[in-house]
This record gives C-alpha cells, sequence and structure tokens, in this order.
C-alpha cells in the first residue's frame, strides 16, 4: 500500500507535470513575474468556469477576504457576523480593519452558520455577514441573503474551502458558490481543491463598482501608476502561480468528483457504526435538507465521534500512520486574541460539543481503494473495542 498522506499534492503534480513545468518555464522566460499575461488568462477562465463577472486575483486568501472588507467601505465599529466554528482567518481580519466580529453558533448537521442565530445577532450596528462554505458545503445561502436583504446588510462568502462547489436555490436555480453573495474571497493555499505551489487568492463579484474599487485596492489604491484614488495593499498574484492554477482549472470537477468518490466510499464503510456520524451530502442529506440540496467539494472529510473517545481514536490512527486533523479544536470565542464579554457559552453549544468530536480523515485525489478500507478498517475496529 502506498504511504497515506493527509494531502497528496505530489501525487497530483504528477498527472499535469509536463504542462506545469512547461509553463513555468514559459513565465521565467518571459521575466512577466507580476501581473503578467498568465494572471489576466487565469482571471478570465475563473471568471468563465464560475460564471460570474469580475474574479479580482491576489495574494492569498486572507488578504482576500481583508480587500473584499475594505472594498465594501465597511468602517471601524460596523459589526460584522460570522461563524464561531472555523478557521482563525475569517475573524482575524474583522478586526485588523478595526471592525467588531460578532461570533455565532453553526448548525450541528451542516457545520456552518446558523441562520437563527445570525437573525438574534443583527443590531443597528450590524452591516455585514461573512458565511464560511466550511469543508466543502456551501451555508444556506437562500435564507442568508433573505435576511441580509431584510436588514439591507453585506454577504461576504468565504469560499476557501468551497472552489467549484455549486449551491441549489429552493427555486431550483444553481450557482457556483462564490457567486451569491455581494462579494465572495477564495484561497489557492496548495491544500485547496483548486491550490497554488505557493500562496494565492481570489475575490469574486458581479458588480461593476465594487470590482473596480477592490482592483485599486489590491495594488497600492492604484489604478494608473503612481496615482493613488484608494487607500490600498500590496497583494498581487503572480504570474507564476496563475499558470500553475491554470494547469489546474480543466481538471477541478474532476478533482472534485474523486473527492466525492472518496467520501463515498467512506461512508459506505462507516454505515451503520453508531459512533460515528459521517457528513452530509448532496445525495445522502437529512430529510430536512432536502429542499435547499448543496453538493459538497469534501476540502476536509469529517467525521463526528459520538460517545467515543476522538483524542484516543486520534492518537491511534496517528500511532498505525494515518495522518488526521481535527479542525478546529478551540472554538474563536475561546481563542485569546478574540475573547469577548459580550460572548456567552450558552450561544455556543454546537461548536463547544463539535470541537470535542470532530476528526478530519485523509482526503485528496489521490486516494484509492485500498487506502480508504485501511484507514475505515482501523478506525472501525477502534471503535468496536
Amino acid at each position: 500500500m502506498r504511504k497515506i498522506q493527509m494531502v497528496d499534492l505530489k501525487g497530483q503534480y504528477e498527472g499535469i507535470k509536463e504542462r506545469v513545468n512547461q509553463s513555468v518555464l514559459d513565465v521565467i522566460e518571459s521575466t512577466a513575474f507580476i501581473n503578467g499575461p498568465e494572471v489576466h488568462q487565469f482571471q478570465k477562465e475563473l471568471e468563465e468556469y464560475l460564471d460570474v463577472k469580475h474574479v479580482i486575483p491576489c495574494a492569498n486568501g486572507t488578504d482576500a477576504l481583508q480587500i473584499a472588507m475594505m472594498g465594501l467601505g465597511l468602517k471601524p465599529g460596523d459589526e460584522v457576523i460570522t461563524a464561531d466554528f472555523t478557521f482563525a482567518a475569517t475573524v482575524e481580519v474583522i478586526a485588523l480593519l478595526g471592525l467588531t466580529p460578532v461570533l455565532v453558533d453553526v448548525d450541528p448537521i451542516t457545520f456552518n452558520i446558523d441562520t437563527a442565530a445570525i437573525k438574534k445577532a443583527i443590531t443597528s450596528k450590524t452591516k455585514a455577514i461573512v458565511p464560511v462554505h466550511l469543508f466543502g458545503l456551501a451555508a444556506n445561502m437562500d435564507e442568508i441573503m433573505d435576511i441580509a436583504k431584510e436588514h439591507n446588510l453585506f454577504v461576504i462568502e468565504d469560499n476557501a474551502q468551497g472552489i467549484g462547489g455549486d449551491y441549489i436555490s429552493k427555486d431550483g436555480s444553481k450557482k457556483k458558490t462564490g457567486t451569491i453573495g455581494h462579494v465572495a474571497s477564495t484561497s489557492f493555499f496548495p491544500s485547496k481543491n483548486l491550490g497554488c505551489y505557493g500562496d494565492g487568492g481570489a475575490i469574486f463579484t458581479n458588480d461593476d463598482d465594487l470590482a473596480h474599487i477592490i482592483r485599486g485596492v489590491v495594488n497600492h489604491g492604484m489604478y494608473k501608476r503612481y496615482h493613488h484614488d484608494v487607500v490600498g495593499v500590496n497583494s498581487r498574484l503572480d504570474s507564476i502561480q496563475a499558470t500553475i492554477l491554470r494547469a489546474k482549472l480543466p481538471n477541478l470537477d474532476t478533482y472534485n468528483k474523486a473527492r466525492r468518490d472518496a467520501a463515498a466510499k467512506y461512508n459506505k464503510a462507516f454505515e451503520g457504526i453508531e459512533n460515528i456520524i459521517t457528513p452530509t451530502c448532496s445525495c445522502s442529506c437529512s430529510s430536512e435538507m432536502k429542499e435547499n440540496c448543496v453538493l459538497h467539494v469534501y476540502h476536509q472529510y469529517t467525521l463526528k465521534i459520538v460517545n467515543a473517545d476522538r483524542d484516543a481514536l486520534a492518537a491511534h490512527l496517528n500511532e498505525n500512520n494515518i495522518p488526521c486533523g481535527v479542525y478546529y479544536p478551540i472554538p474563536l470565542h475561546l481563542q485569546k486574541a478574540y475573547l469577548d464579554d459580550r460572548y456567552k457559552e450558552e450561544n455556543f453549544t454546537v461548536t463547544n460539543q463539535l470541537v470535542k468530536e470532530v476528526i478530519s480523515l485523509p482526503m485528496h485525489t489521490e486516494l484509492d481503494d485500498e487506502q480508504i478500507e485501511f484507514i475505515s478498517t482501523t478506525i472501525i475496529n477502534f471503535l468496536a473495542k
């Protein structure tokens, strides 16, 4: 059996090696390293794939989220609602801009932001909602957009883990995640479903005026060299990363299908195991999710381990050379950097439980049946003790 890896970037690279190598050499030969033709071409190709009017590439996913908020003109003191159960970058940029983060609980089935909790958190200072499409599963965008419309709020989709995912609305229409809110951000960190070989990110929007502002923000506030019309940052996707992303983009749907196929095999293996709750997905979602169907792209394959010792299981997997991850072990509202007297533990019951139960298994495009069988059998045998 091949060595099991949490993410097998080397195996994926082998399938596109020839194109990647030649493309990188071509960029080096051209010396067009910043804002070169490869960046502009990637932008156009991603716009076409997503069916969105504007893609603005930038240096990384965290910058993308910050720049989206800067583009919307949010001011210090404005409140931004987001999920307590996610990576810190989401709340980090809110704090960096002097905005007020408002963390709320998540849904126990999808792990995504709880729309009822959003409604309770809205005040006269609320200006935006940041739903995170966690682990590759779209948040409930129909209800989030309805809430935003009712209260005149911006919706900023954090699509760092959901690139290529579809969202099927209650009216039957289908859109790519990241194209539903007013603006969205994504990350091209190497382990993402669409990842480069360094850092990279992008902002998406269908708003022409907002796109214009953001294009200035990413480039020191310039539209014309040495003319600084808005306060900006230095956040540009370099041409080498763009050419790698161009090589990968035509394969994104295939990559995501491979992840869904692997998830289906995991799900089958864990059927009937009472200590394991497998992730919800479009084809086997709970009855209450049927009318608002979503497609999972499994950036992570995350189990809930119930009435069993999750940490002991993680240690057992590591002892058997099976990598795993706990995303995320500490809620954001309990992180030292984001402690706030406003937060009450009774408002985070789901998140506080999830951090004790979740465990993510190897998930990538190169997983094979032998590896999946070994991983699942090792888990089942441990839980049967």
